[in-house]
């Protein structure tokens, strides 16, 4: 396996890692040369692509690719990746394999209703609605060149400096409650082994990667005080929280995903299924 990741960052790494036994090779973009040393430590080689132009050896490198992740945001138009590459993806002559991550934010708001892969997608957000013809986009692409394309749909990603004991550190823990609001959530790691396995297989299709529980947010930072042996901060009124307002966004989509489909199709594991074994794991240990 041959694997190029537009975009090398959190997730992306995360599946990176998961797949180095089946890799000869991993190549990856940044938008600056400032992570290229961690990229190398990983045994990652590093590529500019800043999303607006062509990066150098990139043409080059997607000559031998086999498989081929995207992890960059979409903007007005479209996919950066597939706007600049469309060609040469197209002639790509090993290409085995495509995934594109998203968000279960393209599903809008059902009202705290469960969803999973067959749900009416009807986004709010312009990000999610971007996300959702991104989606549209890779999946069309595939199809056209006959390459298998999985498109998974992460929840909220956590884990190792991304985690509600960081919160509490840098003094920006909140309980928030807006009565019947419930978000999923997702380990880093479980992102990593749930595409990976994909890759390994060239599975296509929709995927929720997300935990077995949703819950409302203010419970998973009560529950890091409690590890942390410290009060809860008080709960704030949806209504008087001081929210950006992509932080209100995220407010506005209510809904409880289903992961059932990585489980059954993709044979996945969670090695965290919910917010609680994942605290007690990343719990600081001084």
């Amino acid at each position: 396996m041959n694997l190029f990741v537009f975009g090398m960052g959190y997730s992306s790494r995360a599946i990176a890692r998961a797949l180095a036994q089946d890799t000869a090779w991993i190549g990856g973009t940044s938008r600056t040369t400032e992570k290229y040393a961690a990229l190398r430590a990983e045994g990652i080689e590093p590529f500019i692509f800043d999303g607006a132009e062509p990066g150098a050896g990139i043409d080059a490198a997607l000559e031998t690719t086999t498989h081929l992740i995207l992890s960059i945001a979409p903007g007005e138009a479209g996919d950066p990746a597939l706007a600049l590459y469309r060609d040469t993806l197209r002639k790509a002559p090993k290409l085995e394999w495509i995934g594109y991550l998203s968000t279960v934010g393209v599903y809008g708001n059902h009202d705290g209703a469960w969803v999973d892969e067959t749900s009416e997608c009807r986004p709010v957000s312009k990000r999610s609605i971007q996300r959702d013809k991104a989606e549209r986009a890779w999946l069309d692409f595939g199809s056209t060149v006959g390459v298998p394309t999985g498109i998974f749909r992460l929840s909220g990603i956590y884990g190792p400096g991304r985690n509600a004991f960081e919160n509490f550190r840098k003094g920006r823990a909140r309980r928030i409650d807006k009565p019947g609001q419930v978000f999923n959530r997702i380990h880093v790691e479980d992102i990593g082994q749930a595409v990976a396995e994909a890759a390994r297989r060239c599975v296509g299709g929709i995927f929720n990667v997300t935990d077995d529980e949703p819950c409302p947010p203010q419970d998973v930072v009560a529950f890091a005080a409690e590890l942390l042996g410290v009060e809860p901060p008080p709960l704030i009124a949806f209504e008087d929280a001081d929210l950006s307002p992509m932080g209100r966004s995220f407010y506005g989509e209510n809904k409880r995903v289903s992961n059932a489909k990585i489980k059954n199709v993709l044979n996945v594991d969670l090695a965290f299924p919910t917010y609680r074994e994942a605290l007690t794991a990343l719990r600081p240990q001084n």
